[in-house]
């Protein structure tokens, strides 16, 4: 894959410097903010024009030295983001101005050849495909280790009892284990999906103006940048940025009925659960005695806008002839902010998993007047089953 990932050692707690100063440490938590952002989007369609020059080198379409001097200029820190983003209101897509600004940039000679026969959904619809690429890498990595936390709960749990509850009334009793082996299998089909995607669908657009280009070069890109060859061009079939869309709501769907349960056995009319992690965390403005349950409220608030984002891009299907209009565009912002918000949801989720404090005797003592199991002897079988699994997908 083209090395032009923006991922950088940084404080879970700060937005990245392209999100909102004062709500980002919240909507942006974790490694994900960082390969999202205005820089990460202008070195992604910067690589896409790198991948191409040496691509149409290859096939005899440009000089060597050419795209040797193409990809030497694709480098984010020699452009200006906000010029360009003002240019983009002029022409409706930022690849106008930054071919513009790519052609001054490498001279003459080589200027004839960048952006060879590639249209500005060309560069787009690639770099989006790879952003989400380079995003899932820490995404995935704080999922991961949220299932890690919750197979670990599940596992020294296993004989706590707890009441179980349906329709928010205790039920009866159940072992704590049990729950969180739900929880961990919620996960883990969150991010089995997440990889199916990232393998499988993360595919080049290569295809031209109407996309009628010669395949060659469109897997000769998707050789260079680690993605997928697709079978044909995908311009106005939007399948695949929709099945991203789709496995992020799963996933974030999946972190939010944790941090739900964790909020709801956190009351302190319940209190079987608390967070742990930092102490300063949770004060009330008003209220010194309150300590709130911050991570899991922090989740759930990520987890909102999740479905109204992932709506819009199956909205954005409906696309006209060979380039929509207004559609695709929409498109652009809507998964910047998915990949944000579910790589937030995960970081905060891991820091909630991994720092969860369970009260086993409140738990018992809260189950104990519950009528004894009937038939359901079966959670340490469920909870190891659970596990088998959890262990396998982490091979």
């Amino acid at each position: 894959m083209a090395t032009g990932s923006t991922s950088a050692s940084k404080d879970p707690a700060r937005p990245s410097s392209s999100t909102s100063e004062l709500f980002g440490a919240l909507y942006a938590r974790g490694g994900v903010a960082a390969e999202v952002g205005d820089r990460a989007w202008l070195q992604a369609m910067l690589d896409v024009e790198a991948a191409l020059a040496r691509a149409c080198a290859r096939a005899g379409l440009v000089p060597d030295a050419a795209a040797d001097a193409i990809a030497a200029a694709c480098r984010a820190d020699g452009y200006d983001i906000a010029a360009l983003g003002r240019e983009a209101a002029d022409s409706g897509t930022p690849v106008i101005a930054l071919v513009r600004a790519l052609r001054e940039r490498v001279g003459t000679d080589a200027a004839a050849h960048v952006h060879r026969d590639a249209t500005s959904q060309d560069v787009l619809d690639t770099a989006a495909m790879l952003v989400a690429a380079r995003a899932l890498g820490p995404l995935l990595v704080d999922a991961a280790a949220t299932a890690e936390a919750v197979a670990a709960l599940a596992e020294r749990h296993d004989d706590t009892l707890v009441a179980g509850r349906t329709l928010l009334q205790q039920a009866l009793p159940m072992s704590f284990g049990l729950k969180a082996a739900g929880w961990l299998i919620g996960v883990e089909d969150g991010i089995a999906g997440l990889v199916a995607v990232r393998d499988g669908t993360l595919a080049v657009q290569m295809g031209g103006p109407v996309g009628d280009r010669d395949p060659a070069i469109a897997a000769r890109v998707a050789a260079e940048l680690g993605l997928v060859e697709p079978v044909i061009p995908w311009h106005t079939h939007r399948a695949r940025p929709v099945a991203l869309a789709a496995a992020l709501g799963v996933l974030t769907g999946a972190l939010a009925k944790v941090a739900r349960d964790v909020t709801l056995l956190a009351q302190d009319e319940v209190a079987e659960v608390r967070e742990g992690g930092d102490p300063a965390r949770g004060a009330s403005s008003s209220m010194p005695h309150k300590h709130n349950p911050v991570a899991a409220v922090s989740t759930l608030a990520c987890a909102e806008r999740v479905p109204g984002l992932v709506a819009t891009m199956l909205a954005a299907m409906t696309q006209e002839h060979e380039r929509a209009a207004g559609a695709w565009q929409a498109e652009w912002g809507t998964l910047t902010e998915l990949l944000r918000l579910t790589g937030s949801a995960a970081a905060w989720s891991r820091d909630l998993l991994e720092h969860l404090h369970v009260d086993a005797e409140r738990m018992r003592r809260n189950a104990e007047t519950l009528p004894e199991r009937g038939g359901g002897r079966a959670a340490s079988t469920l909870v190891e089953r659970a596990l088998s699994a959890h262990r396998a997908a982490r091979r």
